[in-house]
């Protein structure tokens, strides 16, 4: 199980859920995060929608619980909510990281771990939401994109910002090299928004917007530059 039960000052650690569908990138920085002796999480389980995700085997290797759920098993979205909840309630997250996770989440289901579920999205939101974000960058000619960690809420990636990094588009960039400038900097920004979420620096109000608190003036954990993206 990756980290200790609590942080070098004795604050128990908040217990984490990743839900992936496929490989685990941002599951593999998540994990590298927790390793650290003062990060203030430790993720308890990782399921899937998919039992073939290679992020399970990688969850494996670091004894972290790894669950599949897959959709056709179940008679319809609700079954198969029903039955990945039944694991939650069981599991008692703290936290709930979507990384990489494909299957939108019903209204239902958000609801009931309201202020709990965070996402990572490819793009600076609000622009770019949905599907091949960095195809529609390009197509629009931004100068600059970047991706985006978010509470989940009913509408897909609408809910309030956490944080943000932002990298630079070259003039001969393709969707390739696009996308691996943006994951990399996921990987640096996802375990810098989960931070600030475990030790309460941020939480999402009753009204859906994101209420930031005890962040010093010169506090950078909200956006990583194009500059420090690249470092």
């Amino acid at each position: 199980m990756s980290g200790k039960g609590a942080t070098g000052s004795g604050t128990p650690k908040k217990r984490v859920v990743v839900m992936i569908s496929g490989r685990g990138s941002n599951l593999s920085a998540l994990i590298s995060a927790t390793m650290a002796p003062d990060y203030p999480c430790r993720i308890v389980a990782v399921l899937s929608d998919n039992p073939d995700a290679a992020g399970l085997d990688l969850a494996r290797e670091y004894a972290i619980e790894a669950d599949a759920f897959l959709a056709n098993d179940f008679s319809n979205r609700a079954a198969h909510e029903q039955a990945i909840q039944a694991r939650l309630d069981q599991i008692r997250p703290d936290i709930i990281c979507l990384a990489g996770y494909m299957r939108l989440l019903s209204a239902d289901f958000v609801n009931r771990w309201h202020g709990m579920i965070v996402n990572i999205h490819p793009s600076l939101l609000p622009s770019f939401p949905g599907l091949d974000t960095h195809k529609r960058a390009l197509d629009h000619q931004v100068r600059i994109h970047g991706c985006s960690v978010h509470f989940v809420t009913e509408g897909m990636d609408e809910g309030p910002l956490i944080a943000q990094a932002a990298v630079p588009v070259a003039p001969d960039d393709t969707e390739a090299s696009l996308s691996a400038r943006v994951l990399a900097a996921e990987h640096q920004l996802y375990p810098m928004a989960l931070r600030l979420l475990a030790e309460e620096k941020v939480r999402m109000s009753g009204t859906g917007e994101s209420v930031f608190s005890r962040l010093s003036g010169g506090d950078d954990s909200l956006v990583i530059s194009p500059i420090s993206a690249a470092s």
